[in-house]
């Protein structure tokens, strides 16, 4: 019984461990954020790459915890509001974060 007790005590501290290991925190996301973000930022940047006018080359993609992050250079201010209102409509966008900067 004794072996017992020690086994499920060593298995509740691992799994403990364990948990609090992929716990997001104010700076670090969990595993499961991390591949929700990752699904987002490839799916912000297919819409990007779709849109006919905006050069996607030039427009990099970041996403935290579903926000958006947009920097580069672009042509024009018409493609920086294009490009912020592409990203937004994308499903799972929490908000957008606009650093790009007309050239």
């Amino acid at each position: 019984m004794r072996i017992f007790n020690r086994l499920a005590a060593v298995f509740s501290v691992i799994l403990l461990a364990s948990l609090l290991g992929c716990a997001a925190t104010a700076t670090q996301q969990a595993t499961g954020e991390y591949v929700d973000d990752a699904v987002i930022t490839t799916k912000v940047k297919a819409a990007i790459f779709d849109a006919p006018t905006l050069k996607s080359a030039e427009i990099n993609v970041e996403t935290f915890k579903g926000v958006v992050q947009l920097s580069g250079f672009v042509n024009s201010k018409a493609d920086i509001n294009q490009a912020v209102r592409v990203a937004g409509a994308v499903p799972g966008v929490v908000s957008v974060k606009n650093d790009m900067r007309h050239k």
